[in-house]
């Protein structure tokens, strides 16, 4: 295979995690106690572990080329072609396609569809060589290592919750119907155990199970004692993966088919009965290089190769079935060579299979947007929360209607809003650090716990990569997770479980799979007492790069909930992942131009109003200035309420404004920048990010891309990282810097 992930146990690569949704296994000795493969492992029935619901996406024994020597024989009967050269070469045999219920067949024509980009490839469709099957429930990974793992155990909590009563978010939604035994079955390879996300995946598990919460899970970890080149140490992945609290331990020769059955069965049904996490521990061998270009002896001594060689499991099956008496060595070498044949037949036919030929063939699933639809599950929330659900809103809300309170500021207007939303999508739950007892860092969660429960709103581990897969579990499950990443500066720890898992899963598996979230992001400048770095960080292009996300940037109270109810719809509807990025500075802020003015408060609006003032994705915010005429200023989050003071002071000038608040970040309001820029031929762009990589680059491109003949000029922060406090002014943009900065421009 090209990258050639598969071939090798000591690298995730894309073997699929899978949700198994066969029925309990019928032995009844399943073992209640500490169990291990140590001793005599109970004897199973059907394989509880869905071996075959596993197995089948990513090939089967014809597919393998694990044969050794003997892949390399002829047929019985093959016919001998003689060139024209005289060579003689093996001619293929008369032999007929597989039948077109061959499981094992299509299996293999689907694995071969991805190796050679086929636009016919049940899962992704030729977009990426990835293992994966809707109608079994195995869910497609990507090739970054163990990142499926957090999501695994998202799945687990998530299905546990659901299977206790819990809710499913509404709108379209093609999600499994999960049973109620239900399992995840996810896999990996043994140098996976050392990195990162694994860690947290396995301490997330344990701390759950040891807090009393239940997660189904059943870790495989495939071992076949090498990552690439690198060599685990003999005894590490076991004496690892015992020494997770909270999770049991099993183990089996992976490549005995008998004892690797047996044990997985009496893992999966383990988990199955008690719904807790486990480990099984396989290992295994590999046949060839990690890749095809990877030359193993450079490594490997040809000892060892060849003890690999006298371990493969297809070899070691077909001893056991000849000593058993199932068949003669000459039986099953015709039925493999027959197999192999019909792979290759099929291969061929593959190979001439249409291909991704066009953009828009190629990014038709990766984030569909049907803004009608989107306009339309908003204006039904508000005809319920105003109708049938009114006692319950009122209820929920303890007869303090948040429409009824007066202005509001930013934080107090998210905080209803969320309240609304978990209202109108009974499967919503919002989690993160901090966010159920102490109602968040900022309060802006104050409540939220006691009015929908601690199974909706509840407290994570201070670990940014486990609350994301958390909510790649639950969106995957049906629910609507609205986590908290506390401060933007924490998420860049974890930003791959948004990059590789939340914005590719649509992707990969044709909208066949979703994982819609909202995630709400505390973050950028200008705390006042608070600072530094990691509470002040405006770094937001390694977000805005990632194909198919939404960011969200309110600035003011009255756009915060209806662009919130717009997020929560996007993922109800189409399945979106939506960043939600707050700016903190701006939480609590109550005045514009002067102290005591109460300018940047707002009302918030009641649900008859909600359809009226919707905010579509990509769709910017103008204010006037003065005649706004002279100037168009373009900016997001602090950068609003800076330039309209100076838009303010500017107007005294004799100087009209227009500002214009981006609001999206992802997508950029490319029209409305267009428009709004040629309204006054002179833009201004206030980027409190950064120069290098900043948002300002990208309007500014927006504008040159569609031919603007006017004048821009950028303010924006340094290419540096934000200090404690005053030196934090040297750094960041300034309303004083906006009034030169127009300045300027205006002299040209």
């Amino acid at each position: 295979m090209p990258d050639g992930r598969p071939e090798s146990g000591g690298r995730t690569g894309d073997v699929p995690s899978s949700a198994l949704l066969d029925s309990p296994p019928t032995e009844s000795a399943t073992p209640d106690g500490p169990a291990t493969s140590d001793g005599p492992a109970t004897p199973g029935g059907p394989a509880a572990a869905g071996a075959e619901e596993a197995s089948v996406p990513g090939g089967s024994p014809a597919a393998g080329a694990g044969a050794g020597a003997a892949a390399a024989s002829l047929p019985t009967g093959a016919g001998v072609a003689v060139d024209t050269d005289g060579a003689a070469t093996a001619g293929v045999p008369e032999l007929t396609l597989p039948e077109p219920d061959d499981a094992y067949a299509e299996a293999a024509r689907d694995v071969l569809r991805g190796m050679v980009a086929s636009a016919e490839e049940p899962i992704a469709g030729g977009r990426h060589k990835v293992f994966g099957r809707a109608d079994l429930a195995v869910i497609p990974t990507t090739s970054t290592i163990a990142s499926q793992l957090p999501r695994a155990v998202g799945l687990g909590l998530a299905l546990e919750r659901l299977r206790r009563g819990g809710r499913r978010a509404d709108g379209e939604s093609d999600a499994v119907t999960w049973p109620p035994d239900a399992i995840v079955v996810c896999s990996f390879g043994d140098a996976s155990v050392n990195h990162a996300t694994a860690t947290a995946a396995f301490n997330t598990a344990g701390w759950y199970d040891h807090a009393g919460l239940r997660i189904p899970v059943l870790f495989v970890c495939e071992d076949n004692g090498l990552g690439i080149s690198v060599r685990s140490p003999q005894g590490w992945v076991a004496a690892t993966l015992r020494a997770r609290p909270g999770i049991r331990y099993f183990s089996a020769d992976g490549t005995d088919v008998a004892e690797a059955y047996r044990v997985a069965a009496e893992a999966a049904a383990w988990v199955r009965r008690h719904r807790r996490p486990a480990v099984l521990h396989l290992t295994t061998v590999r046949l060839m290089g990690h890749a095809g270009a990877d030359a193993e002896t450079a490594y490997r001594s040809p000892a060892e190769i060849a003890a690999d060689l006298a371990r493969d499991p297809l070899l070691a099956t077909a001893r056991r079935l000849v000593e058993a008496g199932y068949a003669s060595g000459e039986e099953l070498l015709a039925r493999y060579d027959e197999r192999g044949w019909q792979i290759r037949r099929l291969a061929e036919e593959v190979l001439d299979e249409p291909k991704l030929t066009s953009p828009v063939d190629v990014v038709s699933e990766l984030a569909p947007r049907r803004p009608v639809r989107i306009s339309r599950a908003v204006a039904d929330a508000a005809t319920r929360a105003a109708g049938p659900d009114a006692g319950a809103r009122a209820e929920a809300f303890g007869g303090r209607l948040p429409e009824l309170a007066g202005p509001l500021t930013l934080a107090q207007s998210i905080n209803a809003a969320l309240a609304d939303g978990m209202l109108d999508h009974p499967g919503a739950a919002v989690f993160g650090e901090d966010v159920a007892a102490k109602g968040g860092v900022y309060g802006v969660t104050k409540g939220l716990r006691d009015r929908f429960g601690a199974a909706r709103v509840f407290d994570t581990l201070l670990d940014e990569t486990s609350i994301l897969g958390l909510a790649l579990g639950a969106g995957v499950a049906g629910m609507l997770p609205v986590p908290e990443i506390q401060y933007l500066a924490y998420l860049h720890n974890a930003e791959d479980q948004l990059r590789g898992e939340a914005a590719t899963m649509r992707f990969f598996s044709r909208g066949a799979f979703r994982n819609p979230m909202v995630v709400r992001v505390a973050g950028l400048a200008y705390q006042e007492g608070f600072g530094g770095h990691f509470h002040n960080d405006n770094s937001v292009a390694v977000l805005r790069d990632v194909p198919g996300l939404v960011i969200a940037v309110p600035a003011r109270p009255d756009d915060a909930a209806p662009m919130l109810r717009t997020c929560l719809a996007a993922a109800a509807v189409d399945g979106a992942v939506s960043v939600f990025l707050e700016p903190i500075a701006l939480y609590h802020t109550r005045d514009l131009y002067t102290e005591g003015d109460g300018e940047w408060l707002a009302e918030y609006a009641e649900p008859g109003a909600w359809a009226a003032r919707h905010v579509p994705i990509g769709r910017a915010r103008v204010y006037g200035v003065g005649s706004a005429e002279d100037l168009t200023i373009i900016t997001f989050g602090n950068g609003v309420r800076m330039s309209l003071r100076a838009a303010a002071t500017l107007a005294d000038e004799g100087i009209g404004s227009r500002v214009v608040d981006l609001r999206w970040l992802a997508p950029l309001p490319v029209a409305d920048i267009i428009r709004e820029a040629s309204a006054t031929g002179r833009v201004l762009v206030v980027d409190e990010t950064r120069r290098s990589g900043g948002v300002g680059e990208g309007v500014i491109a927006a504008l040159v891309d569609a031919g603007y003949v006017g004048t821009a000029r950028r303010v924006a922060g340094l290419d540096s990282f934000v200090p404690l406090g005053p030196a934090a002014r040297q750094v960041l943009v300034s309303e004083e810097a906006i009034t030169e900065g127009a300045r300027t421009l205006l002299a040209r």
